[in-house]
């Protein structure tokens, strides 16, 4: 880059954008704005207003551009993503919530609406996007997260206890079993990469831990299931069931719920891309064991 001394807030911010682009950066435009406001701590609206005029562009603004380049995610460098309502810490070693994934949220405040005093929990919370927004959004709900990573769990315990959610350091597979048989809903966001399938891009392939992608076996099923199975265990008769995974994936998953005989009104969602990234079910009552 050949920023120098005095340049203008906006034709740095133009510069960076051919800059991001060219290093093949999804959303340069955006992402230069952001890196900008980042070092300035003014808001986006504010920031284009800025540019406007002759505000000289900030120090540090062309490191930054350049670790961005190299596809260091934009939230690794600002050391915050934003998810539905919250702002939230991340950084290495924690994977980083996808927008996506709110639509999985929103599955569950639907479900939610006229409970008075829901007692939900997120299996593998990561940063604690799923847990943080739902005890935020939802008032009065008792909410739990359960996490493996020591370094993920940490990251959510930054985000989590501020909001009041109840965060353990334990195996999705085998955790809260105080709790059997005693939640309104499971959430879970489980690893389901399958062990062949490297992600594409770089800053997934190089910088979210490989423990938050890859689900287990060549499939990548094996954590879903094992969230699939940790959900029965914990939730109530009638208790909601709804789980994300990659889109190739619905049909086996929902499948798989049905084989087990334990589920009805098995359901596959569409996140707002129209994409196949969400499997809900209801727990039934009795359980044929039973």
């Amino acid at each position: 880059m050949t920023f120098h001394q005095g340049q203008s807030l906006a034709d740095a911010v133009r510069e960076a954008t051919a800059v991001l682009s060219d290093a093949g950066v999804p959303s340069p435009r955006v992402d230069a704005e952001l890196l900008a406001e980042h070092l300035l701590g003014v808001g986006l609206g504010r920031l284009r207003a800025m540019m406007l005029g002759d505000t000289p562009a900030p120090d540090g603004y062309r490191e930054l551009v350049e670790e961005r380049a190299g596809r260091v995610p934009l939230q690794h460098i600002t050391g915050v993503a934003y998810f539905r309502h919250l702002a939230l810490r991340v950084g290495p070693g924690v994977f980083i919530p996808r927008p996506e994934t709110e639509s999985v949220v929103q599955l569950v405040i639907d479900h939610l609406a006229g409970m008075p005093k829901p007692k939900v929990v997120d299996l593998g919370t990561g940063s604690g996007a799923i847990a943080g927004s739902i005890a935020h959004e939802v008032p009065g709900a008792e909410v739990h997260a359960v996490e493996y990573s020591t370094f993920a769990h940490a990251w959510a315990a930054r985000n989590l206890e501020p909001l009041g959610v109840m965060l353990i350091e334990g195996d999705l597979r085998d955790a809260l079993p105080e709790h059997n048989g005693t939640f309104d809903v499971v959430v879970s966001n489980p690893p389901y990469i399958p062990a062949e399938a490297i992600p594409t891009e770089p800053e997934v392939a190089l910088h979210d831990p490989p423990e938050a992608l890859y689900g287990g076996g060549s499939d990548g099923m094996e954590l879903p299931t094992a969230a699939a199975a940790s959900a029965a265990r914990l939730l109530k008769p009638g208790g909601y069931f709804v789980m994300e995974h990659a889109e190739v994936q619905a049909a086996w998953i929902a499948g798989m719920l049905q084989r087990t005989g334990r589920w009805k009104d098995v359901t596959t969602h569409c996140d707002l891309n129209g994409k196949e990234r969400a499997t809900s079910a209801v727990l039934a009552s009795p359980s044929p064991d039973e």
